[in-house]
């Protein structure tokens, strides 16, 4: 089967799993005019995400990802997230009754799953967000043009992210509590993630470049992720080198490139298996023709993470960096 492309198993929660990082990641972003948040300032404030955190002062005029400015007149009371990671961020920073709808994958804080859903970004359902009358609606880049072009022709503020690296991930945190008036909520966030990236940082400082350990991840069969995401760059401030990166973004591997790249260590998803028999992603991984030659599979470093932990672009994404520093160096990171 080498030099071909990987059949992708056909799973339920496959099917999920795609959905998510296609939201999270910003697969679809190609015509964002704008990369990342940009604040306008309005008279009597410093109008950026990194300012000692303190009351919002509004009228607040803030561009979104496309570059579509917004101005909000106070902290909105009525918010839906049609992505998990925008769930998990407002949640993290102190907000629940003003949340009046949420993603169907929002799974995560346990009140988001009370929540009403509505859809998500590859499909959401705009008569659900159209009967929660939101202030705000906060999206991944991938919500398609169609669906935002029909929420804000009602009036409907669609504001978009799209954060290619973790410092963009903590901006837009802080820039969700600013929006909010949660601000010094945000921060406390943001402040418990940085210390996390200089706990994995202080750890492989001492690595040198001959030294670093070759990595290879995929979240669902025979998908992987190269240069230009944040999870490329979660696997290098852990102090390894992906394998992946000859390509950019979410891309179908082959195995030959793979046995080729003899990488040293190979993270999957924990949640991943085949409805037909039953076999996890790793079980599938290690199963494949001629990936027994792999330094990994050889050596026994094939490791399960939990995916929601990396590929959601969210307030967990550092927890996500210490697992994947625990699953390349878990000499250092015990």
């Amino acid at each position: 089967m080498a030099g071909n492309k990987i059949k992708v198993w056909t799973t339920g929660l496959l099917a999920l799993i795609l959905a998510v990082m296609l939201s999270a990641c910003g697969a679809n972003g190609k015509n964002a005019e704008n990369k990342g948040d940009q604040v306008s300032q309005q008279p009597g404030q410093t109008a950026t995400a990194q300012e000692p955190p303190g009351k919002t002062v509004y009228p607040l005029t803030i561009k979104d990802a496309t570059g579509q400015e917004f101005t909000f007149k106070k902290a909105p009371d009525k918010i839906v997230s049609v992505s998990p990671a925008e769930t998990e961020a407002l949640f993290a920073i102190g907000l629940d009754k003003e949340i009046v709808g949420v993603s169907d994958y929002s799974d995560y804080p346990e009140a988001a799953t009370k929540k009403p859903k509505v859809g998500g970004i590859m499909k959401p359902n705009e008569e659900a967000i159209i009967a929660a009358n939101p202030e705000v609606v906060f999206a991944g880049i991938s919500l398609s043009e169609q669906a935002t072009t029909k929420l804000r022709d009602l009036g409907i503020v669609i504001f978009k992210t799209e954060p290619k690296t973790v410092e963009d991930i903590m901006a837009n945190i802080e820039l969700y509590g600013k929006i909010t008036d949660h601000q010094k909520e945000a921060r406390a966030v943001t402040d418990k993630m940085r210390a996390d990236v200089a706990e994995v940082k202080n750890g492989v400082k001492n690595i040198g470049k001959g030294q670093k350990l070759r990595v290879y991840v995929e979240f669902s069969p025979g998908w992987t992720v190269g240069k230009g995401e944040f999870m490329d760059e979660l696997i290098s401030l852990a102090g390894g080198e992906n394998v992946a990166a000859t390509q950019k973004g979410w891309y179908q591997i082959s195995e030959e490139n793979i046995i080729a790249a003899n990488p040293d260590v190979i993270l999957y998803s924990k949640n991943v298996k085949d409805d037909k028999t039953g076999q996890t992603l790793g079980d599938i991984i290690k199963a494949r023709s001629g990936w027994d030659q792999i330094s990994a599979v050889r050596l026994n470093r094939v490791f399960a993470v939990d995916d929601n932990l990396m590929s959601r672009p969210g307030p967990r994404v550092t927890e996500g960096l210490k697992e994947v520093a625990k699953g390349v160096y878990p000499e250092i990171f015990k």
